[in-house]
């Protein structure tokens, strides 16, 4: 076999082996297209499967879970909710704009092929630093691929995370999640089907663009960037895509459906006969295109945007067809599902393959990883000591360069670009920690929660895999939402590093522990393999940081949610009140603010899977009891640098005196600003916990002031240093 056709279809000489061994003879190029779409990590997970099927356990509350486009769960009162996470990191480090902006389809899709509607986005982008060249390019082509997409269709963007570190460099993470709604009349529609069907391809027309997506998407960046591998979205096709399934699929129209995405036909009509256990016809010559010399292996492998694949009872078809044409969409049969496990593929009356489906199934990797490696994540934070600071400004210049800083900035640029309120639901957007949308039907409260620190897995991967799904659900709990279900998106290196597998696996481990604890099943999820830069002269690879991105839901019955920040309070109300930090001690770490300037990274303790379930308990309780005026999580800059937030774009001051480092991070504290009443009951609670603690940290003051030990600044400096650090960062640059 030729090499350079085996690096084309991205298969190795031992995969194409196996393909020759199942098939009986050497596999043409239409059929090394099929195993190419198939076998890929993005869409086999070959080196993943074994260790996710960990994450999985059974809920009561889970409509579809594993397997389908996106999870499912029941919220009780008729209504449900869809959501997923996706990543499109490849295609967005190499066409930013477009990469992120079909990222955001691709998401939506998964949601409304199920029947849901959408009704909010979320995204998790990570950068290389602010400093590095083209860092600016790519954050400004990100953030509006993503705002274009999600305000055209008119859905929401609420919330988001946006991390900078050097291994981000060479590969953008671009993990786009959205969330979609079912009222009590709105079907669940699967990806499988107990019944025969015809195969209706639905949407824009199929064009060369993508192809190979998948396949690209599962190797390492080097020096040969494909552009003809990102796919290029048009937001106003994927409306009108939206609208007519959901219109098709409200009159029951539909006996599944299946996202036309990574690998396009090819995974789609594989993907829907292979879990509905039967067999399926390809007819390529019936395809909608758009060049009409398109080969069948351009048809397979295309992943053009805005297409889905229904499996329809032929009663329904010309139905269908007129919804279809009055959304000005291409519709067309292209296949049919078939009692026996074969694939075949024809054009016109010719068959150009035929094969059982069953030799299409993707051999499994049993990844090497390090079990000694593994067991010191677990074990060798216990032991170690964090050393005393040394930061050579006064504290006062560190908390200014801590707000300034590109990782602790305003994100305003950002957010700024997207429609936050379109929808009309939207309660809390960015500029909350998270979001809060209400549920049209019942009238409750849905929160929509992002977790992951990437400073946290550097320091080490089990811990900050627990933490990416605790510290989500204690920023819910602490404002009164119960903690429902999560997806979550796994980003890595190459999982041909026994290192990277180490982490990956470490980082599975933990999220099982984490989310069983909480009784929060997992419902959907991806994982990014090969987030890796190849130096080909030094015959190198440079990995991201492992970055689990979580995204969690919680739901609260009344719609009164309690403040962040001190600029939606007035100083009448915070008068009779006192500043409280409200802790479980479990571990600690030299902090963000260390890792910025040069401190050896450190971990002491670690979480105890018991204390954070005693914890987001105890907090649901007490809030309902005793609701505090104010409640913030404090984050990864530390206590200084949060009360600093808290009160930065309000009129009142604050006097603290505490005992406490201002810049070490400690899992898990919260400010809480109570009255006298509200604290005796708070502190009766707490009693209950012997590892809680509530401390009074200081008062209110009328003058515009924060005063922290040490520590005197004015307001005005504080949100100067937070606000202006963007520009400063990006400077003149199109992400400024």
């Amino acid at each position: 076999m030729d090499p350079a056709l085996l690096d084309l279809y991205r298969l190795s000489y031992e995969e194409y082996q196996i393909i020759v061994d199942r098939l009986g003879h050497p596999a043409s190029r239409l059929e090394l297209s099929l195993f190419s779409a198939l076998w890929n990590e993005h869409c086999s997970y070959k080196s993943s499967i074994k260790h996710l099927r960990k994450l999985y356990f059974p809920s009561k509350n889970v409509v579809a879970g594993l397997g389908e486009n996106a999870g499912v769960i029941d919220l009780g009162e008729g209504e449900k909710i869809a959501f997923k996470v996706e990543s499109h990191n490849h295609p967005s480090r190499i066409i930013p704009y477009q990469g992120a902006s079909t990222g955001v389809g691709g998401i939506l899709r998964d949601i409304f092929v199920m029947g849901g509607r959408p009704i909010a986005l979320a995204n998790y982008l990570c950068f290389g630093e602010a400093s590095y060249p083209i860092t600016p390019h790519l954050v400004d082509g990100t953030v509006r691929g993503i705002g274009d997409y999600g305000n055209s269709i008119g859905i929401p963007v609420l919330t988001g995370q946006t991390e900078f570190h050097a291994s981000y460099r060479e590969n953008t993470l671009v993990n786009a999640v959205a969330l979609g709604y079912f009222g009590p009349k709105d079907p669940v529609i699967s990806s499988k089907t107990k019944e025969l069907g015809l195969l209706l391809y639905a949407g824009a027309k199929t064009g060369r663009d993508g192809i190979h997506g998948a396949s690209m998407a599962s190797e390492s960046l080097g020096e040969k960037e494909s552009k003809a591998c990102v796919q290029i979205g048009d937001p106003f096709y994927g409306k009108l895509l939206m609208e007519s399934l959901l219109e098709a699929m409200k009159k029951n129209l539909v006996l599944a459906a299946q996202d036309m995405g990574a690998a396009g036909l090819t995974s789609a009509s594989i993907e829907i006969a292979v879990k509905s256990k039967m067999g399926v016809k390809l007819y390529l010559d019936q395809v909608p295109l758009r060049d009409s010399s398109m080969t069948p292996e351009d048809i397979l492998l295309s992943e053009s945007q805005e297409r889905a694949l229904l499996v329809v009872h032929p009663k329904h078809l010309r139905t269908l067809l007129q919804i279809f044409k009055k959304w000005s969409l291409d519709s067309q049969v292209v296949g049919e599902l078939v009692a026996d496990p074969i694939l075949s593929i024809l054009w016109g009356k010719k068959l150009l393959t035929q094969l059982p489906l069953e030799k299409l199934t993707a051999p499994q990797k049993d990844r090497c990883f390090d079990l000694k490696l593994l067991n010191s994540y677990k074990l060798s934070s216990l032991k170690q000591k964090i050393p005393a600071p040394s930061y050579p400004i006064k504290d006062s210049d560190l908390l200014l360069s801590a707000l300034q800083d590109e990782r602790g900035c305003s994100r305003a640029f950002i957010y700024q670009q997207y429609d936050q309120r379109v929808g009309t639901n939207t309660i809390k957007d960015a500029s909350f920690p998270f979001a809060v949308l209400h549920l049209p039907h019942s009238g409750r409260a849905l929160g929509f929660c992002l977790g992951g620190s990437p400073y946290k897995m550097r320091l080490n991967p089990f811990e900050g895999a627990k933490d990416a799904v605790y510290e989500p659900a204690i920023q819910l709990a602490a404002r009164g939402f119960r903690p429902l279900a999560l997806t979550d998106g796994l980003n890595f290196g190459s999982p041909e590093n026994k290192k990277t597998m180490s982490e990956f696996v470490a980082c599975t481990e933990a999220l099982k522990v984490a989310s069983q604890t909480l009784k929060i099943p997992i419902v959907s999820g991806n994982v990014s393999f090969y987030n890796t830069t190849k130096n080909e002269k030094e015959n190198t690879e440079i990995a991201i940081t492992g970055t689990p991105v979580i995204a969690l839901t919680g739901i609260k019955k009344s719609k009164n949610i309690i403040s962040a920040s001190t600029h939606e309070l007035n100083y009448e109300a915070l008068q009779n009140s006192q500043i409280y930090l409200f802790s479980m001690y479990q571990a600690s770490s030299n902090g963000l603010v260390g890792e910025i300037y040069g401190e050896t990274p450190s971990m002491q303790g670690a979480l105890q899977d018991s204390m954070c379930q005693h914890l987001i308990q105890l907090l649901l309780q007490i809030v309902e009891q005793a609701p505090p005026y104010l409640i913030t999580v404090v984050g990864q800059f530390g206590l200084a640098y949060t009360l600093a937030r808290m009160i930065l774009k309000g009129e009142q001051g604050i006097c603290i005196q505490t005992p406490y480092d201002p810049f070490q991070s400690r899992l898990y504290e919260i400010v809480v600003v109570l009255d006298s009443k509200s604290a005796t009951t708070w502190q009766k609670q707490i009693k209950s916990i012997s590892s809680c603690q509530l401390d009074i940290l200081g008062q209110w003051q009328a003058k515009p002031y924060f005063n922290f030990n040490n520590i005197s600044l004015p307001l005005s400096v504080l949100k100067q240093a937070y606000e202006s650090g963007w520009d400063k960062a990006f400077k003149n640059t199109n992400a400024s």
